[in-house]
């Protein structure tokens, strides 16, 4: 009897604390290959810790990281990116001033030549960024233009496009659809979607539950550090979700323990 897959990568029981702020107290999240995994949860319920956990720039205190099954450690940024796990993170890392075709590159450009006389072939990096831009429906007529004459929607799927020719197989999304409009924030989403169909393991950060309910096909809730039952998608209903995000179920609770009295 064959055993089952084990997911791209499977997060369990992570704790993480600096100084007396524990930011997480148990985290799990398992992301599928050809899947969207989403990460929700409100401001301060270590969102952002554990993406850094992920992605290698902070170690954790306790719990593990399993890469195709296997138990790993991240001992940098680019340990993970050397493991095929890319984030894209709310800033892009992108220099506004620069051509696109350099953004897309950003320190690993195609060479040619040897040693002193080594230097960036030009022709080479235009023409390989073209092709991906154009392929996530990006039609560029000269990709010397700085990038920050793009539009938002446009940088961010440079950017996710970047990071697939390099490799990807986990990508990390973190709102990439925060500071975009309906029509920007649909180009984003409709490319997360060309990005599942191509087997990357995604994991989306949102706060945007219609967003996240248009692409997920699972959904985590943190809070307090703490990660909730991970839904699938056929689980529950989008007003279940907001429900979630929302702690309604806690707030059902508290609300249960108040008494009022009136007066007289």
């Amino acid at each position: 009897m064959t055993s089952p897959t084990p997911p791209l990568l499977e997060v369990e029981g992570v704790v993480k604390r600096f100084g007396p702020v524990q930011a997480l107290a148990g985290a799990s999240l398992v992301v599928e290959a050809g899947q969207v995994a989403c990460l929700l949860g409100d401001n301060g319920a270590g969102k952002s810790t554990l993406i850094k956990i992920i992605s290698g720039v902070e170690r954790p205190d306790a719990g593990a990281l399993r890469l195709n099954g296997l138990e790993i450690e991240l001992s940098s940024p680019r340990d993970a990116l050397d493991r095929g796990i890319a984030t894209v993170f709310q800033d892009l890392a992108v220099v506004a001033i620069m051509p696109v075709v350099r953004n897309f590159f950003l320190g690993r450009e195609p060479t040619r030549w040897w040693g002193p006389f080594k230097r960036i072939d030009m022709r080479t990096a235009k023409e390989v960024a073209l092709r991906e831009l154009r392929e996530i429906g990006i039609h560029l007529a000269d990709p010397r233009r700085p990038i920050g004459t793009l539009s938002g929607g446009e940088r961010q799927c440079v950017a996710i496009a970047r990071a697939m020719h390099f490799g990807a197989r986990i990508l990390i999304l973190d709102e990439p659809t925060s500071a975009l409009g309906v029509r920007e924030a649909e180009i984003v989403l409709r490319f997360i979607g060309l990005t599942r169909s191509r087997g990357v393991g995604v994991v989306l950060i949102t706060h945007n539950a219609h967003h996240a309910f248009a692409v997920g096909d699972t959904f985590t809730i943190l809070q307090r550090g703490r990660s909730s039952k991970a839904y699938r998608k056929q689980q529950l209903t989008f007003d279940e979700l907001l429900t979630h995000m929302a702690g309604g179920e806690e707030l059902a609770r508290l609300a249960g323990g108040f008494t009022i009295t009136r007066p007289g």
